[in-house]
């Protein structure tokens, strides 16, 4: 057996959320290892070619990126295999469009427009607090960032506002009851509601009570809960259907 983790992926065991047409041919694009997982990843090659349609063919994005035309999070990026992840900012220049990856009600990832204001920071979940070497505290965040010297209010599970232009943090969200949160995996990924309860699992997953604007309620575990706004005004702009689910 060959050494190292697989590099291919067969069209049928790609994520749902990429909504790729089974018959397609055999394979599709495997992300990379970056900064988000790969259950919970678009790479930026399904972005451009089979959300946008800016082009036909997978060599096509590839010559789109060399040209050095894409910036995600503010950063260029010409790997085609590149994961985008929840709350990522695509930036295309040249047309002046700006894209925020982000679930619908239905858990895909979907093509969000948003302002040129808006393109300027993201929201990331706090992973985990951690004080290094000579007592500096830092964060990890989900989307693989390390920020020295945060606020100590800040907490696990809480949710960041961070400038992509020098990664600073801008504000903080709370993990609180009463806030507004997004769900990121399970089966009501994509759902926005508000935060009823949790309840502590010792040992186990905490589950999360929520509760959407239509006044249905769901529950869900916490690792899926991400904050997106306080008491009920998001930070950052809804997609379409605004995370209301219609078929409960």
């Amino acid at each position: 057996m060959p050494r190292g983790p697989k590099k291919h992926l067969k069209r049928l065991a790609a994520p749902k959320s990429w909504m790729l047409d089974k018959l397609g041919g055999a394979f599709t694009i495997k992300s990379r290892s970056g900064p988000h997982k790969q259950n919970a990843s678009l790479p930026v090659t399904l972005f451009i070619r089979n959300r946008l349609k800016y082009a036909l063919s997978a060599k096509e994005v590839q010559t789109i990126l060399k040209q050095r035309l894409i910036k995600i999070d503010g950063k260029t990026r010409t790997d085609p295999k590149f994961p985008t992840g929840f709350m990522d900012v695509v930036q295309i220049e040249k047309t002046g469009e700006n894209f925020r990856v982000i679930y619908d009600v239905k858990g895909r990832f979907t093509v969000h427009r948003i302002t040129a204001q808006e393109a300027k920071y993201k929201l990331c979940k706090v992973r985990e607090v951690k004080t290094g070497p000579n007592a500096v505290p830092y964060l990890y965040t989900t989307d693989g960032r390390t920020i020295r010297y945060p606020d100590p209010i800040i907490k696990v599970y809480d949710s960041i506002q961070v400038d992509i232009s020098n990664g600073k943090i801008m504000d903080s969200i709370k993990f609180d009851s009463g806030n507004l949160c997004m769900i990121t995996g399970g089966r009501n990924t994509g759902r926005v509601g508000t935060i009823m309860s949790r309840e502590r699992h010792p040992g186990s997953f905490d589950i999360v009570h929520v509760k959407d604007s239509n006044g249905h309620t769901f529950a869900t575990r916490i690792g899926y809960v991400f904050i997106i706004g306080k008491g009920n005004k998001p930070y950052i702009s809804l997609p379409k259907g605004k995370g209301i689910k219609l078929s409960i």
